[in-house]
């Protein structure tokens, strides 16, 4: 279908034919001068032999008149409107953070097979199903250590977020535990979404050792945000000093912000906790319609130089062949 982005510019049409009836002819008024031999001058006015006349032709009035609407069609800028295309808008962003301190190469968490992993291996196999479950979601990746880092931001693409999460390892972001700076900077990713729904789950075995901000404040700035947090708890809450996990901590975080907390042992558990969070957040995914438009004014005005160019040309090859035919007929 033909569509044009600035369709009044075609109001400039008529124009030349406005000119034409409203704008009246040129008149002038010159002193006249009287000549005894006036007659003998106008014969020589008349065109003799090899004199050529030059009467306006049908194809140059043609070729005006198709110059103009060449260049008015692409001073509308036309273009060419595709078949409807839709897709599916993601209407819930989710930022997972995962705890990659050192302490989760601790083997204590058990497999779906029943088999001893150790925790970063388990929690990394849930995740990875639980990402590729998303497809209409944006899901995001926060990693915290002695740091917090966001590993994917907020995207579409959930292939690139399962291979970039098998990259992680334990101890690599350090040894100690992050808790406030890890969500505060999954409310920094989620500040410029658009969705409907703005969820983060936190999965951590420690408790808080290293944060510039405290959990509490960072929980508080996501409620204020309107950020969802949800808590799930994987270490051992009975280990001595850092490595025991703050459960305390984790339910009041969760709870500042109207999200749930969870503590998880095995696969299993930890499968059915993303479950009862993803029914929580009932996915309301929009389906958006658009038609891709294709620009058509480098056509237009393509043309439009090559027709200049032939009535160039028509103009400097039809006085030679007016020439040819009036020595074929003498």
């Amino acid at each position: 279908m033909l569509d044009f982005a600035w369709p009044l510019a075609l109001l400039a049409l008529p124009l030349p034919l406005a000119v034409w009836w409203l704008v009246p002819p040129r008149r002038e008024t010159t002193p006249a001068l009287r000549l005894p031999f006036f007659a003998q001058v106008t014969r020589g006015l008349d065109p003799g032999p090899g004199a050529v006349a030059l009467p306006r032709s049908a194809v140059q009035m043609g070729l005006a008149v198709l110059l103009w609407c060449l260049a008015t069609a692409t001073l509308a800028r036309p273009e060419w409107l595709g078949p409807p295309e839709t897709r599916t808008e993601a209407a819930r962003d989710i930022m997972l953070g995962v705890d990659i301190s050192g302490s989760m190469q601790t083997r204590d968490f058990i497999g779906a097979d029943g088999t001893r992993l150790a925790r970063l291996d388990g929690v990394r196999a849930v995740l990875d199903d639980f990402i590729a479950r998303r497809t209409d979601d944006r899901p995001g990746l926060v990693v915290f250590g002695s740091a917090a880092y966001v590993l994917v931001p907020l995207t579409c693409d959930s292939a690139a977020a399962r291979a970039l999460l098998d990259t992680l390892a334990p101890g690599m972001a350090g040894q100690n535990t992050v808790l406030g700076d890890a969500v505060g900077l999954a409310i920094q990713s989620l500040a410029a979404s658009h969705a409907d729904q703005r969820v983060m789950i936190l999965l951590s075995d420690g408790s808080d050792t290293a944060s510039r901000m405290a959990p509490a404040k960072a929980a508080a700035i996501a409620a204020q945000n309107g950020v969802t947090l949800h808590t799930i708890a994987v270490g051992d809450p009975d280990a001595a000093a850092e490595d025991k996990v703050d459960i305390a901590t984790l339910q009041a975080m969760a709870g500042a912000t109207g999200g749930s907390f969870h503590r998880a042992e095995d696969a299993t558990t930890l499968g059915e906790i993303y479950d009862s969070i993803d029914r929580l957040h009932p996915v309301r995914a929009r389906a958006v319609s658009w038609r891709p438009r294709h620009p058509l004014s480098q056509w237009t005005a393509g043309a439009f130089v090559a027709l200049v160019l032939l009535a160039y040309a028509l103009a400097l090859l039809r006085p030679v062949a007016l020439r040819r035919e009036e020595r074929g007929v003498a």
